[in-house]
């Protein structure tokens, strides 16, 4: 078991690996795109209202759909290199595809670990079940092996993974949405927080930022002022600590602490997606604590935030800005002190060593 533990370990971090490179390029991409933006006072540059516009706001409008678009390759990649290291090129088209999956039905970081995990090990399982006389061993890596590894992978994917995946979005929706009333808004801030922090893009994140728009409409802002402290809270906390603790992270990591930094100013919490998947077990841990405290210093010291807006452009709309900052950043320092104090993997040995 251990064994198999330190190769699944291996097979994760080589996912991770290559997928930086698309985190690292879609956030400066964007980074670059938004902040050019906000020397026309336009502060959501993704709406597609702005497509047509004066100056170079339709240039930046694009350039931030271009920048998303490498963003969103991050799963497919995470998920097909796993794979690829489980079983080699005949698992990729199953990575890749399964990643994809994962991000259309919503499940975050976590669906996309689970399909780059499960194409590897049934292409590897079918690779080393099928026996083939030897004038027919071409079809194996070209047609069999991929066609059934992704046909296997997707209706799991589908059946089995998305679908409690999506029941469980839909049961947090309900029970935030319900917290909402008459709950102190101590509470309803630390839970906020917490979901936002817990998968970063994945089903709980997603019913806590959706429930907390939702309640925008209605007048009710301590929800969305938790969402919106919470999304940059890892992110930035992931930059700070590779700014801080350089020595503990690879220079690839560095680089991408770089890029995460930049995410968490402009509003986007997949920076910390690849800190994260390094060590699960103790940063989603980390992740939860920070964004719940982050989110909770900001809404029990009055900040108020009545639009759906998370990045740097947005804190000076905030009622009582100063503390909605400070929870911010207390909230990234959590994060930061967890991954140079708690983590593993980071490190420049370990990670030559594994990859």
């Amino acid at each position: 078991m251990k064994e198999f533990l330190q190769d699944l370990k291996r097979h994760i971090l080589t996912g991770i690996s290559y997928m930086i490179p698309f985190t690292i390029a879609g956030a400066v991409i964007m980074g670059i795109a938004r902040v050019g933006a906000m020397a026309y006072g336009v502060t959501d540059i993704w709406d597609s209202a702005h497509s047509a516009g004066a100056g170079l706001i339709p240039f930046f409008h694009t350039l931030d759909g271009l920048g998303g678009l490498a963003l969103n390759l991050m799963l497919p990649i995470f998920a097909g290199y796993i794979a690829f290291s489980i079983a080699d090129r005949p698992a990729l088209v199953a990575g890749f595809v399964g990643g994809e999956l994962a991000n259309k039905l919503g499940t975050g970081f976590l669906g996309a670990l689970a399909a780059g995990i499960i194409s590897g090990y049934i292409v590897y399982f079918l690779a080393n079940s099928i026996k083939l006389p030897e004038s027919a061993s071409s079809v194996l890596p070209v047609f069999i092996l991929p066609v059934f590894g992704t046909l296997f992978t997707v209706l799991i994917m589908q059946y089995i993974i998305g679908t409690p995946f999506t029941a469980l979005n839909n049961a947090l929706v309900e029970w935030v949405t319900g917290m909402s009333e008459g709950s102190s808004a101590l509470v309803l801030a630390l839970v906020i927080g917490g979901m936002v922090g817990f998968d970063l893009g994945g089903p709980v994140n997603k019913a806590a930022v959706v429930t907390a728009m939702a309640l925008i409409s209605e007048n009710l802002f301590i929800a969305n002022t938790a969402a919106q402290v919470a999304i940059i809270i890892p992110t930035l906390g992931y930059g700070i600590a590779t700014i801080v603790g350089k020595k503990r992270f690879s220079d690839e990591f560095v680089e991408a602490g770089k890029a995460s930094f930049i995410m968490g100013l402009v509003g986007i919490s997949e920076g910390a997606i690849p800190f994260t998947l390094v060590d699960p077990i103790r940063m989603i841990p980390v992740n939860v604590v920070g964004c719940a405290v982050g989110a909770a210093i900001a809404v029990s010291m009055g900040a108020v935030n009545t639009i759906p807006i998370s990045g740097i452009y947005g804190w000076l709309l905030v009622d009582k800005w100063p503390v909605y900052v400070l929870g911010i950043f207390v909230g990234a320092l959590i994060v930061a002190s967890g991954a140079i104090l708690l983590g593993r993997g980071f490190d420049s040995n370990e990670a030559d060593e594994i990859l």
